[in-house]
């Protein structure tokens, strides 16, 4: 009995050794397959360019060589040479030359993304941050669709905006995961709207995935209606997050109109309440977000004034910011004239 006891769990090890050389395997083959594609795909792009730079005994040809390209080389091989993704191989060459060479953690699908990025700046953002965070095709869509980087980049002096376009978002501090505004697009909260905190909060927990991907990388969830007692008396963080990268509780108050000075002295409560009760060995002070509709900055400022530098206040909007707007603050930014 004892025997085949020891057959049976001999056994089980080499099924799940098998199985997980297997699954090594597959990922090895699918990680080979993507470098080889990705690969063949920016040497395409390096010969097309490279004929249309040949001279002009080439210009009669090159009217039409896209088309010409798609048509012949879809008839030797199929798919996979459509109009466009000739056009896209073409520009992967010239957007990523040898100084810039291509990520192979990244599939071509990415890379379509990313190519219909105009600005190199914020192409070169997308690029580290989806490398960064491990962004899906789906992920790095709504990333851009949000203007994160415009965004990010709008709150930073000329250095900080070259810094996030070479880098993508470092998170090194307590600044570095907030967002101005937060885009809660994804809700899909029609206006006008009159929503209570609660329901607002019951909404962002039914679509956390969004939401975790809106706050960014990092952070984990811990719970919502946090119970704190203090004084007998119970108080209810709306949602309580830990950050891995920080080693910090992250807690968000969640305001449906203005943040007024209540709110700041609310969450210093918080604050000091989560860094003396709840906090563990290696745990950093928390950091506190009050995240509103409106805020007004002076009285935000004032409401802070000798309070913790863990706590901020910023602002959620349900649309898509002004793109046009953004840009311009950007540009503003990066063409102001360097200090004496």
């Amino acid at each position: 009995m004892s025997k085949e006891l020891n057959t049976n769990i001999d056994y089980s090890n080499l099924l799940t050794q098998i199985a997980e050389i297997y699954k090594q395997g597959q990922h090895n083959a699918t990680v080979a397959v993507n470098t080889a594609l990705i690969e063949t795909y920016w040497h395409i792009g390096k010969y097309i360019v490279e004929f249309e730079q040949n001279g002009k005994e080439k210009a009669e040809y090159g009217k039409a060589l896209i088309n010409n390209l798609s048509k012949d080389l879809s008839l030797s091989f199929g798919k996979g040479f459509s109009r466009s993704n000739i056009i896209y191989m073409r520009l992967f060459y010239k957007e990523f030359q040898i100084s810039q060479k291509p990520s192979d953690l990244l599939s071509w699908s990415h890379y379509v993304e990313l190519l219909r990025i105009s600005d190199p700046l914020e192409r070169s953002f997308y690029l580290q941050q989806t490398i960064n965070e491990k962004w899906s095709i789906p992920e790095l869509k709504r990333q851009k669709k949000s203007s994160l980087f415009l965004r990010l980049a709008a709150s930073k002096d000329k250095e900080g905006i070259l810094s996030l376009a070479k880098q993508g978002q470092l998170v090194e501090k307590p600044t570095d995961i907030l967002r101005e505004p937060y885009i809660l697009d994804f809700l899909k909260i029609p206006e006008p709207y009159h929503l209570t905190e609660t329901e607002l909060e019951k909404r962002i927990i039914e679509h956390l995935e969004h939401f975790l991907l809106e706050l960014g990388k990092g952070f984990a969830f811990v719970g919502r209606q946090y119970r704190i007692v203090l004084g007998n008396r119970p108080h209810y963080v709306d949602l309580v997050f830990y950050h891995r990268i920080l080693k910090c509780f992250v807690l968000i108050d969640l305001k449906k109109e203005e943040a007024g000075y209540e709110a700041v002295g609310q969450m210093n409560m918080y604050l000091g309440y989560f860094e003396n009760e709840e906090n563990t060995e290696g745990d950093n002070p928390p950091i506190g977000i009050v995240l509103a509709k409106e805020k007004d900055e002076i009285l935000v400022q004032y409401a802070m004034h000798n309070i913790s530098s863990q706590l901020f206040v910023s602002k959620y909007q349900f649309y898509l910011p002004n793109r046009e707007e953004l840009l311009a603050l950007i540009s503003k930014q990066l063409n102001k004239p360097e200090q004496e």
